[in-house]
């Protein structure tokens, strides 16, 4: 079933070319096919629109929209160095986390524990090769969700970059907050899934591939939120699904380059389908397909911020609702939502599923709220307050 999946990825996914497969998309019939997964809620027929869209794209309209916006429109993603905070130059060019007076004014208006943590950062060079690995140290918390599992918060300092396509570019702020150093996982999910209902039912064990430190995939944004609204309700913080620019702007963590590690990505540093040559310059190098999820943190890699797998193994739900572009976008890095609740959401990142072109730092992707899928997770954000 999963090599069905990965051909149909090749057919769906942007290729080096992307006219080329916009093309090819919009003039192959695709008839309806029954995608059968064991243990999982996707068995049913989908139409083209809705095949579209569980494999990466929004909506058969909207693809011609959004890929010809990508290819005549190309998005300009500049952090600005003059217009970075105090503490966001700290952590990014001297490789510093916030100062300790900011630190412990964290850890007074939050009431948590802060601990110091390392990690390891790399830069790549255009063929994929590690050009220079740096030891960097961050602060985090720990939420003790119930049973010993635990939630581990990355503090990431406020900063300013400048994001959208020249039509729409702007300068956006975001201010501290703290973000999972991983995606959700299922022991993570199997807990908050058990505390008291806010809003709506959880399945407790949704995922189709099974393992506690997994990411926990086959999650709906409804899903997402009212896991937020549980964890909120039980530790008296606010925790939340991050904006788009939060999530932006925590990925790329000063770089301004297609991925944190540089330009180009391997299958050695994040999970994806490494199968296709399928970068928009031709210079992606291929890897491995693991046709499935890996564990969390598992290329012991991070972004300069101490965030893991910010670039494939799930998409990851943002609040927003879909817009094509950025302009009108909030410049206070807030969510930018519509009057209609049930509209399309945000995801960012990319999969295990998914080609690297899907993988960028900006890439922007979207689905119905109600939609889960085997490669639809999340990562949670919380609020200083």
């Amino acid at each position: 079933m999963l090599q069905q999946l990965a051909k149909l990825e090749q057919v769906i996914n942007p290729a080096p070319s992307r006219r080329q497969v916009l093309s090819k998309i919009l003039s192959t019939p695709l008839k309806g096919s029954s995608i059968g997964l064991s243990n999982t809620k996707l068995t049913r027929v989908l139409t083209k629109r809705k095949l579209l869209k569980a494999a990466g794209f929004g909506s058969v309209g909207l693809v011609l929209a959004t890929v010809i916006d990508k290819l005549s429109d190309s998005p300009s993603h500049t952090f600005t160095p003059n217009h970075l905070s105090l503490n966001f130059t700290q952590e990014v060019e001297k490789d510093k986390s916030l100062s300790p007076s900011n630190q412990q004014e964290k850890a007074k208006v939050t009431n948590v524990s802060l601990q110091d943590f390392e990690f390891d950062v790399v830069r790549v060079n255009p063929q994929g090769q590690i050009t220079n690995r740096n030891l960097h140290q961050g602060k985090f918390f720990k939420e003790n969700l119930g049973n010993g599992v635990m939630l581990e918060m990355v503090s990431i300092p406020g900063g300013s970059f400048t994001m959208g396509s020249p039509a729409s570019k702007h300068l956006v702020t975001v201010t501290p907050l703290y973000m999972g150093k991983f995606s959700v996982t299922q022991a993570q999910w199997k807990v908050v899934a058990s505390l008291p209902k806010v809003s709506r039912d959880l399945d407790s064990d949704p995922s189709n591939f099974k393992g506690d430190n997994l990411p926990v995939e086959q999650i709906s944004w409804y899903d997402a939120v009212e896991f937020c609204a549980r964890v909120s309700q039980k530790t008296g913080r606010t925790y939340r699904l991050p904006s788009e620019v939060e999530w932006e702007y925590a990925c790329r963590a000063g770089s301004t380059t297609k991925f944190h590690f540089g330009q180009t990505i391997t299958t050695n540093l994040a999970n994806y389908d490494g199968h296709q040559k399928t970068d928009t310059d031709g210079s992606q190098a291929k890897g491995i397909f693991r046709e499935k999820t890996t564990t969390v943190g598992s290329f012991q890699v991070a972004n300069a911020f101490g965030l893991y797998d910010m670039h494939g193994n799930v998409w990851e739900w943002c609040a927003d609702h879909w817009h094509e572009n950025h302009q009108g976008k909030p410049s206070d890095g807030s969510a930018w939502l519509s009057n209609n609740e049930d509209r399309d959401r945000l995801l960012r990142g990319g999969s295990w599923l998914n080609s690297s072109g899907y993988c960028h730092s900006d890439y922007r992707n979207f689905n119905a709220p109600d939609v889960t899928y085997i490669s639809f997770g999340f990562r949670v954000v919380c609020d200083l307050i």
